[in-house]
């Protein structure tokens, strides 16, 4: 897919795709800002109620995989499943807006994603394990798999992009193919005033169950990584101290 530039700041030059997830990013900040304004001890909103029952199944899903307290885990997580099932849901709307598609179709954004969880990982483990016994696992059983390692932590991290941009990226190729079909719709503008409603909201609820199933998988594989290398930091440390 294209990615044009849209603009410049100085000598930046702004993508559609930048400026897609910055527009996602200022509507995810928005709503956290709205909802914190808003936080009741007693008789809390419904909008509250959603966001406490996604994190409370988070925590769960977190601990799940972890064995351990969630808590230092689920910002990063949270943001990462949010961020990404707005962004994927922004596809509802692009076809009333020209040139937009959301951030997730496109490979820059999924691989920024990506790279966030590829740093994460080490960070995560040299705070909770230590930077001696978490290095030492890149070099065992011996320093020959040192290279074996780096690159499995780099497949893994462009596996996360591909998936992420592949789904999302078809899942549009695939909607503009339907609309392809629709004789008389020169313009997918258009398309909510001639496409009758059962079709449209067909296609609205299938984007809302793929954008939270590729919202889902991508902070789960992200809680996988991340508390793999906790827990091969904490087997070496319980290692050391059975020594």
């Amino acid at each position: 897919m294209e990615n044009p530039i849209i603009f410049h700041i100085g000598s930046m030059p702004v993508t559609q795709a930048l400026f897609a997830t910055w527009c996602m990013t200022a509507v995810v900040l928005a709503a956290a800002a709205v909802l914190r304004l808003r936080l009741r001890a007693e008789n809390p909103g419904w909008a509250q109620r959603i966001v406490e029952m996604i994190l409370d199944w988070l925590g769960d899903e977190i601990q799940g995989i972890v064995n351990r307290d969630a808590r230092p885990f689920l910002p990063l997580i949270a943001s990462l499943f949010v961020f990404i099932f707005v962004s994927n849901l922004s596809s509802l709307v692009s076809p009333l807006i020209p040139g937009f598609s959301p951030p997730t179709s496109d490979i820059t954004a999924t691989a920024a994603l990506a790279t966030v969880v590829f740093l994460a990982v080490p960070i995560y483990g040299v705070t909770m394990s230590g930077p001696i016994r978490y290095l030492k696992t890149y070099v065992e059983p011996t320093w020959i798999m040192l290279p074996m390692n780096l690159i499995s932590e780099l497949s893994r991290t462009l596996a996360l992009a591909v998936r992420l941009f592949g789904n999302i990226f078809s899942g549009e190729i695939l909607f503009m193919v339907v609309l392809s079909l629709i004789p008389y719709v020169l313009h997918k503008a258009v398309v909510l005033t001639v496409v009758p409603l059962g079709f449209q909201l067909f296609i609205m609820f299938l984007s809302l169950i793929t954008g939270a199933i590729q919202a889902y998988i991508f902070a789960i594989l992200a809680t996988v990584y991340i508390g793999g290398a906790v827990k091969t930091g904490e087997r070496k440390q319980e290692e050391e101290a059975a020594q």
